[in-house]
């Protein structure tokens, strides 16, 4: 269609009455931004010159992502959440902050009230005896370089056939199972046994993979551990390591992976090992410090609120 009609003020008044700003009520910042959005839109449909099926077909599409809840899992694969880190990192770059510990995105599948350890956890619960035995363990390190007793580390995974407990559609796994919060030694030091989790796709009948699929793109992450790392005094760091050797370590659809976040996985099947970490059978090593940074004139100014399930 040549006929242009978005810069007319007939339409540009609409825009301004459909987000609210002719009223008097509601919230200021929420018609700002569903201004913008709704302009940005509307000069889309103008500039793609998108039809009216196609408009319908994107408006099945939401509900049908709301109705599968993969609205968390489009948002990665989109860069979204890697954007929101980007703009965190220039923020940092801007303020002299130096984040030793890459932060990297959340993803959608943290549970809170995962039951709490002093020290060491065992994550698993020894039902998924396909897993390969891991320890992980490391020292929490403040923002001047110091070891901090008592700091919060929380650190959940999947299993071997990629699902998350309070996820999982096979039912097969206990609540927390993977999941707990440590509270590290009056040396900053935490240290967990698990296995090693596998990495895992988009449900493939799902609308996140199907507009991957309509991308040209895979919907497949590898294998990695999640962590929220807290203190006082500190900001919280959400963060992600993942598994050395993996093949998708590279090449992750929701772009989490960072330089730093990718420590060496060890083999240990000397008696020695076995004996130091108190195990009875070979297993792999990680060993990963965490660097925590100050609070920005006495706030986490990188907070992020966001709904999350509790348990």
């Amino acid at each position: 269609m040549s006929v242009k009609i978005f810069e007319t003020q007939e339409v540009q008044d609409f825009l301004r009455t459909a987000a609210g700003l002719t009223n008097d009520g509601g919230n200021p910042r929420t018609k700002a931004i569903v201004h913008r959005i709704i302009s940005d839109l509307f000069k889309a449909v103008e500039d793609l010159d998108i039809t009216a099926d196609e408009y319908w077909a994107g408006i099945a599409y939401l509900n049908q992502l709301g109705a599968r809840s993969e609205a968390g899992l489009l948002s990665p694969g989109l860069g979204f959440d890697r954007f929101l880190d980007m703009r965190m990192d220039a923020e940092d770059a801007e303020l002299g902050v130096d984040n030793k510990t890459p932060r990297t995105i959340e993803g959608p599948l943290y549970v809170s009230g995962a039951p709490v350890e002093h020290g060491f956890a065992r994550l698993d619960d020894g039902s998924d005896t396909d897993g390969h035995l891991l320890i992980m363990h490391g020292t929490v390190f403040g923002a001047d370089g110091k070891p901090v007793p008592g700091a919060q580390v929380e650190v959940w995974h999947c299993n071997t056939k990629g699902f998350y407990s309070h996820f999982d559609p096979t039912g097969e796994q206990q609540a927390f199972n993977m999941r707990r919060t440590i509270i590290a030694d009056a040396q900053g030091r935490y240290k967990f046994q698990s296995i090693i989790p596998k990495g895992y796709g988009c449900p493939p009948d799902g609308p996140t993979q199907a507009l991957l699929n309509q991308l040209g793109r895979h919907g497949n992450r590898p294998a990695h551990i999640h962590f929220f790392i807290s203190a006082d005094g500190h900001r919280k760091l959400t963060t992600q390591i993942n598994i050395d050797g993996d093949p998708l370590v590279y090449d992750d659809f929701a772009y989490a992976t960072r330089e730093g976040l990718v420590p060496p996985l060890v083999e240990r099947n000397d008696s020695a090992s076995m004996q130091a970490h108190g195990v009875d059978a070979p297993f792999a090593e990680i060993v990963f410090d965490f660097n925590l940074t100050s609070l920005v004139d006495g706030v986490d100014n990188q907070i992020v609120e966001r709904a999350r399930l509790s348990a």
